[in-house]
């Protein structure tokens, strides 16, 4: 999950801008394929126009409640994205191989709901935006870092990541239940939750959103709690 960084002053590098780094829960090896494993430039752009076909809007989990991973807290909440400087940080620490090649086909003012996982009530807080295309996360790099990565080279960077905006909260906060309810109901129906992806690849930190669901999880701000 992301999390304000605790890090030296310097450690960022030059492409950083001053933004604090967080923390992404670490996902399922198991999830990871030698097919998207080859991070070849060529490669890279095929995975990028064929995600691009699927989405222009997002779901990105992070956990709102402390939690030590390698004596690092990588807490980061909604609240926590509103107390940034400009209200943006980078998303950083995703290290399974198709959730980085979502964070590669995202494209600039596209929407994502902030979710909060791995706590007492998950589900969607808020909305934010993409500010900045995806670009080699740092903390690949870093030897303290929790999510390390030493086989990843800096000419040849396995992982990367974006930077987002806080849009504001949600009218309501959208709790996981309520929307497990909807798609178990509209897997019999053929309604807009029937196949997402929050359900069907629990797993994975970042995930592609149809502009049906979307639109769908956005109307549920005006109903009462089902």
């Amino acid at each position: 999950m992301p999390r304000p960084q605790k890090r030296l002053a310097g450690d960022a590098g030059p492409d950083k801008k001053g933004l604090l780094g967080k923390r992404t829960k670490t996902e399922d090896a198991g999830e990871v394929s030698a097919k998207v494993e080859n991070s070849s430039p060529q490669k890279i752009s095929a995975s990028k126009n064929s995600v691009k076909k699927l989405s222009s809007y997002w779901l990105m989990k992070s956990e709102p409640e402390s939690r030590l991973e390698k004596g690092v807290d990588v807490k980061f909440g909604i609240e926590d994205l509103k107390a940034q400087p400009k209200q943006t940080t980078c998303w950083d620490g995703v290290r399974n191989y198709q959730a980085r090649n979502f964070l590669r086909a995202m494209k600039l003012e596209e929407e994502a709901f902030f979710y909060h996982s791995n706590c007492k009530e998950p589900g969607i807080a808020g909305l934010m935006k993409i500010v900045k295309e995806a670009y080699p996360d740092h903390t690949q790099f870093e030897k303290n870092n929790p999510h390390y990565d030493p086989s990843s080279k800096e000419d040849n960077p396995k992982w990367s990541m974006v930077d987002v905006q806080f849009v504001r909260m949600m009218k309501r906060f959208i709790p996981l239940a309520e929307l497990k309810t909807y798609h178990q109901a509209h897997k019999a129906t053929g309604g807009p939750l029937k196949n997402m992806t929050l359900f069907t690849r629990q797993r994975l930190s970042i995930q592609p959103l149809t502009q049906e669901e979307f639109d769908f999880i956005l109307s549920l701000e005006e109903k009462e709690p089902s």
